[in-house]
């Protein structure tokens, strides 16, 4: 005669070492202490063995629940599936989506990424992540990641219309997934497009003045009321036609002046290829200025709290604003202003790509021209500097004021 069920009160008055038998493998093991817990016993398919598998605690389990899991279980067996190691699949794919959240995820991306761009620019990625996304998804399983969450989360700056933020953190999000598609974390990337759920505004990237207005813009730095190491660092800027990281982050023992060389590392460089700048007389005249005031520092252009670190990228384009030329000068621009100028007088075109750290033609001859231009460049670097000399004439340029006194104010 078949053993009847359990019943409730059984489950629940059961005391002492003993095994409660619901029937089709179903069984309750109370232990000495008291502990109550639910087992399955069945046939395991492939070893045609007998398997014991825990379902968990009473009454944490209840009877009802511990015979559903019971019939799911049969249900797999009948399919000729291992009911244990489907849940010990289900259980991992559960962990491992939870290991795998945004912020970790984008964790292991951003040590792929910073090792191919420069250090501003990897600081600027992370920060805007770490203030934007995180907080509110960064702890979202990468896998439950949608288009609706993502976008519900970006429309506050939408809000404050900043858009070219919006474009750009749409675009980091975008790498994260990709990778992730790609390393086989999950199937297929649910946010792209997700940028045209935003408006735009029509911009116009890195304004600068017209060659002609240079004598304008040198009146405005000496008429400005500004740190001498800013103000050095504007012209500084100017007379190299670096980008303003590259600029502001200039260290002291990269500087050679034997060689009369600027050499900025590859790590530094948006292109991740060492550039060499050769120093004109202005710029050695710059150099001479600085030295007394910074000299016994890691940087050219300290920062004002942090004097262990470089000046923010932002400075010379603060300058700029507070000078009267926002909308007409930023600091990227003033590579513009100086490629504009060469041009017009005829300079090469390889050799004017080659001061601005510009990689010219395709792939395949990139890899075949390993040309400096050099001597072309000396010439190029020589002749910009005097010009700007020239346009502050009846102005204080620092560039061009060999042994000019420092005064910090």
């Amino acid at each position: 005669m078949a053993k009847a069920p359990l019943t409730n009160t059984q489950v629940k008055q059961a005391k002492g070492i003993q095994t409660l038998r619901d029937g089709g493998g179903l069984q309750l093991l109370v232990t000495a202490a008291g502990t109550k817990l639910w087992q399955l016993r069945f046939t395991n398919p492939y070893t045609k063995k007998v398997t014991e598998m825990g379902l968990g605690g009473y009454p944490a389990i209840s009877l009802a629940e511990a015979r559903k899991l019971r019939e799911s279980s049969k249900e797999l067996l009948a399919k000729g599936i291992n009911p244990k190691e489907e849940r010990d699949i289900q259980r991992m794919a559960i962990d491992e989506a939870n290991n795998n959240t945004l912020e970790n995820v984008a964790s292991i991306w951003f040590e792929v990424k910073k090792s191919k761009i420069t250090t501003g620019y990897a600081k600027d990625i992370w920060g805007s992540l770490t203030r934007h996304i995180f907080p509110s998804l960064g702890g979202f399983p990468i896998s439950q990641l949608s288009a609706p969450k993502v976008i519900q989360v970006l429309r506050p700056l939408e809000a404050e219309g900043k858009y070219d933020s919006i474009k750009r953190i749409c675009q980091r999000i975008n790498e994260i997934m990709t990778y992730s598609v790609n390393t086989g974390l999950i199937m297929e990337n649910p946010l792209t497009g997700i940028g045209k759920a935003f408006g735009t505004v029509k911009t116009t990237n890195n304004p600068a003045i017209e060659p002609n207005e240079l004598p304008e813009l040198m009146n405005a730095i000496d008429m400005a009321s500004i740190k001498i190491t800013t103000r050095c660092l504007i012209e500084w800027q100017l007379h190299t036609m670096t980008r303003p990281n590259e600029a502001a982050s200039a260290k002291w023992e990269d500087i050679d002046l034997d060689k009369k060389l600027w050499v900025i590392p590859a790590e530094v460089m948006k292109t991740r290829i060492e550039h060499k700048i050769p120093l004109t007389q202005q710029m050695l005249n710059l150099l001479d200025l600085l030295k007394p005031l910074n000299g016994r520092r890691k940087y050219l252009f300290p920062s004002d709290y942090k004097p262990n670190e470089h000046a923010n990228a932002s400075t010379v384009n603060v300058a700029l604003k507070r000078m009267g030329f926002q909308g007409r000068q930023t600091a990227h621009g003033m590579r513009r202003l100086a490629r504009t100028t060469l041009a017009e007088e005829g300079f090469n075109f390889e050799a004017l790509e080659a001061c601005l750290s510009h990689k010219v033609g395709s792939q395949v001859s990139q890899a075949y021209n390993h040309a400096t231009y050099m001597n072309q460049r000396i010439k190029i670097m020589t002749w910009w500097s005097e010009h700007i000399e020239n346009a502050s004439a009846g102005n204080i340029s620092l560039s061009g004021r060999k042994g000019l006194k420092a005064i910090n104010y």
